[in-house]
């Protein structure tokens, strides 16, 4: 029987779970992973449930109803669940460490480590770095009980391994941690990158594609402004928005909704360029993926994205509210083909450099390797 590990995530249905989970297979082959979805264990337990919400009332009350919290964004930030996590995972597994090598925890909501054996800890985002972005209002922050005890995750991690240089910075000056403890491995698409037309005829379609959920916070209303003028200057120019479902009277803009992340690839092929000027970004998968189709990327600099794009190199950046930037920017790139060809082929080498799951498979093995003998 092989050795085992504990791969602890929030949710399994998200892509990133599920990515990750391949990765640490395929990055550890001679171990089991065994896996623990915390969202399932607290589900089952309806007084647990019950008392986080008359938690959520209490801490979070006024920021539901004034819409600076979602409900669920409420539920999963108490100190209480916090609290009720860290001990249900030891009512569970504390008798047990014996049979895991390590424990590898995807996000830091919470503090999953278990006495005994070395915490990994895999995030794309700390509760401080938010305090950086020019559009976040200080009411959508967690209580500071609650940042107390984010403190805790850090400081019992083995390792703290992140997506983006933002994050490890913020790591080191927010919360002290030492720089040997935070290692920057990046991450990977939540897309099959398939075979891609890199000739000029592509680019010269003019076809932008938005990808993404949260229309407001990815910058959504902007690109719609933006794209209202390029219509101005390219009456042919289509742009297509995938993920959420606005109201727009334009001509040639797609509103398409959702589609499973299996299903994207189709959308990425038809584009000439890539554009989501996002207003908050903790990493934004869809930019590695956009990479991945060799488009250049009109984006804001916010965030994870000063990872993903070098000005003028294989995209363009712009401050949040640089309305007129934007719509300059995609003229720019909608005008020149063979740009967009030269921006694409240099996001692909870039991808294929840093942004794999092999490649962070490699990296993590290389720094768990470091604290825990891994061979059988």
């Amino acid at each position: 029987m092989k050795p085992k590990f504990l791969f602890v995530r929030i949710w399994q249905s998200p892509p990133i779970a599920r990515s990750v989970a391949q990765m640490l297979t395929e990055a550890f082959p001679e171990l089991e992973m065994e896996v623990i979805d915390l969202a399932t264990i607290v589900k089952h337990r309806r007084m647990l449930m019950g008392l986080n919400l008359l938690s959520v009332i209490k801490d979070y009350g006024g920021d539901v109803l004034g819409k600076y919290k979602t409900l669920r964004e409420a539920f999963w930030g108490t100190p209480y669940l916090f609290r009720r996590v860290k001990a249900l995972m030891n009512e569970l597994y504390a008798n047990k460490v014996s049979d895991y090598k390590f424990s590898f925890q995807l996000q830091s909501l919470f503090d999953t480590s278990l006495a005994g054996i070395p915490n990994f800890v895999y995030t794309d985002h700390t509760l401080l770095e938010n305090r950086r972005y020019p559009s976040f209002h200080p009411r959508k922050l967690y209580s500071d009980s609650w940042l107390k005890l984010e403190q805790t995750i850090y400081r019992n991690a083995a390792r703290i391994f992140i997506r983006s240089a933002n994050i490890q910075e913020s790591l080191i000056t927010d919360y002290d941690c030492p720089p040997s403890k935070t290692v920057c491995v990046y991450a990977g698409g939540n897309v099959s990158i398939m075979p891609s037309d890199d000739s000029l005829e592509r680019y010269a379609r003019k076809n932008i594609l938005f990808v993404g959920v949260d229309w407001e916070r990815k910058g959504g209303p902007a690109l719609v402004e933006a794209f209202r003028q390029v219509l101005t200057v390219h009456p042919d120019a289509h742009l297509t928005i995938v993920g959420s479902t606005p109201s727009i009277s334009l001509p040639n803009c797609h509103v398409v909704g959702y589609v499973p992340s299996n299903k994207l690839y189709s959308f990425y092929q038809e584009a000439s360029l890539f554009c989501m000027p996002t207003r908050l970004e903790p990493f934004g998968a869809v930019f590695i993926e956009a990479l991945g189709y060799r488009l250049p990327i009109v984006t804001s600099n916010v965030g994870a994205t000063r990872d993903f794009v070098s000005h003028g190199e294989n995209g363009y950046m712009l401050h949040p509210d640089d309305q007129q930037g934007l719509t300059q920017a995609l003229l720019d790139l909608l005008g020149r083909p063979q740009r967009c060809q030269s921006f694409g082929a240099k996001g692909y080498a870039l991808m294929q450099e840093k942004y794999t799951w092999p490649a962070v498979g490699a990296k993590i093995r290389q720094e768990v390797s470091k604290v825990v003998s891994i061979a059988t």
